[in-house]
């Protein structure tokens, strides 16, 4: 039996849109009320899926969030047509309108956390979707999130799907981007490392001062125990607080594994020792690379200007570990020069970088890393899975024609009120939806 780990890009939606919504995350925060080009999003998307899909690698597409979000609106007691609960909503409560049209479901990271086979008592892949509780436009996510994650792995010889964690920042859980997982091979069980900000049942315990922690032991405890990992595959740890309050919003923006290697800054962590000891003794004999990043060689600025960590790091077939990273770390003299040191090390278990051009992710606030949801699969779960979410040539095709027809190439906030744009945005989803053969999982497909 062979096994592979499928990158799940998030592909970005027709009203993608820089509202500046996500306090502590810098480049979020500084492009707001840009305007944007949703063609050109998706497309860079998709660019990116497919040169990853041509290096050999399995990739799949996960669909967008509708948005504006009018069910959420009515929710909040917004009522008419609607035409009327926009205009409602944009007139009368600004903010809340713009969160309702965030663009953030594209950031697959946060859709769920994954725990592969190998690692689970009952020998499942454990899909729990994250519930992403301390922004409110990100808590309107989590429903429709499982859904398209039901529709994609819909067979239960093989996956079982839980519901999101209390919606409670208590267990505040974002997902993958504060998860990850270390093995010999994707087929082989791991150590599925659980990174979180704040202790939420001990406010003597250090936390961040300045930005939010939005990941709380007790919720990757839970996650873990509804997966059914063990004691022996699971390591829990601190994010340091001092780089939260720096923009580090994310332990993906500080930190990346893959298989055997552990790519981390030496402020990522809170006792780093100790807790690479565990896995290390966890991980057993077999070798493990930790590689760290000096603050002298890249600074946590840089780290978060660039996204240096917020990088995917994958095995394609020919063996040579790779990097993917954005261009802004080729633009920026400090982490270009490292990245050719990194690679040109004979110690090093890295050997290659490849730049991709994901600008318009990166001004919304998130980088390659953010734009994929990792599933280690083997080839007879791979096969139980919706065939229509995996890149080819031909759906490669399909959704540039796809997008090409129904997004626009530019969009301003103020037009996130026009009535048009939410007939846009429905009819290009319930194509996609058919395309993907994905069913009813939007709100306004089940009305």
């Amino acid at each position: 039996m062979q096994h592979f780990e499928v990158n799940y890009d998030g592909l970005v939606g027709p009203t993608h849109n820089y509202a500046g919504l996500s306090f502590g995350n810098v480049a979020s925060l500084a492009n707001a009320k840009a305007t944007s080009s949703p063609k050109h999003a998706a497309l860079q998307g998709l660019k990116k899926m497919k040169a990853l899909h041509d290096m050999g690698m399995k990739q799949g597409v996960l669909a967008p969030q509708e948005r504006p979000d009018i069910f959420a609106l009515r929710r909040l007691g917004f009522h008419g047509t609607d035409s009327e609960v926009l205009y409602r909503a944009a007139t009368e409560a600004p903010a809340i309108f713009q969160a309702v049209c965030s663009a953030s479901s594209m950031w697959t990271a946060n859709a769920a956390t994954v725990s592969p086979s190998a690692d689970t008592a009952n020998g499942k892949v454990h899909f729990t979707p994250a519930n992403l509780t301390n922004k409110f436009h990100r808590s309107l996510e989590p429903q429709t999130s499982g859904r398209i994650l039901q529709a994609m792995f819909n067979n239960g010889r093989y996956f079982e799907h839980h519901t999101h964690l209390p919606d409670n920042e208590h267990f505040g859980d974002e997902g993958a981007a504060n998860h990850t997982r270390l093995c010999r091979e994707y087929g082989h069980a791991g150590i599925e490392l659980f990174v979180f900000g704040r202790y939420a049942f001990d406010s003597s315990k250090p936390a961040p001062k300045r930005f939010p922690a939005r990941q709380t032991l007790e919720a990757s405890q839970a996650i873990a125990r509804l997966h059914g990992l063990s004691e022996d595959n699971t390591v829990y740890i601190q994010q340091n607080p001092d780089v939260i309050d720096q923009g580090v919003f994310h332990n993906d923006v500080i930190a990346v594994g893959n298989q055997n290697v552990l790519f981390y800054h030496e402020q990522a962590f809170t006792d780093t020792e100790s807790k690479l000891a565990e896995i290390q003794r966890k991980f057993g004999e077999h070798p493990l690379h930790f590689i760290k990043v000096a603050t002298e060689q890249v600074s946590i600025q840089d780290a978060v200007n660039t996204y240096l960590f917020n990088t995917q790091l994958i095995t394609p077939p020919d063996g040579q570990m790779t990097i993917i990273a954005p261009t802004e770390c080729q633009e920026n003299d400090n982490v270009r020069s490292y990245l050719e040191q990194l690679t040109q090390s004979a110690d090093s278990p890295i050997k290659r970088v490849e730049y991709f051009d994901v600008k318009q992710s990166m001004r919304n606030g998130g980088g390659p890393a953010c734009l994929r949801l990792r599933v280690a699969l083997n080839d007879e779960e791979i096969a139980g899975a919706n065939q229509n979410c995996l890149m080819s040539d031909g759906l490669f095709n399909r959704l540039n024609k796809w997008v090409e027809k129904h997004y626009r190439d530019e969009l301003a906030v103020d037009d996130l009120r026009d009535p048009a744009l939410l007939e846009e945005s429905r009819t290009a989803l319930d194509e996609l939806t058919q395309i993907m053969k994905l069913g009813s999982v939007y709100p306004f497909q089940q009305d």
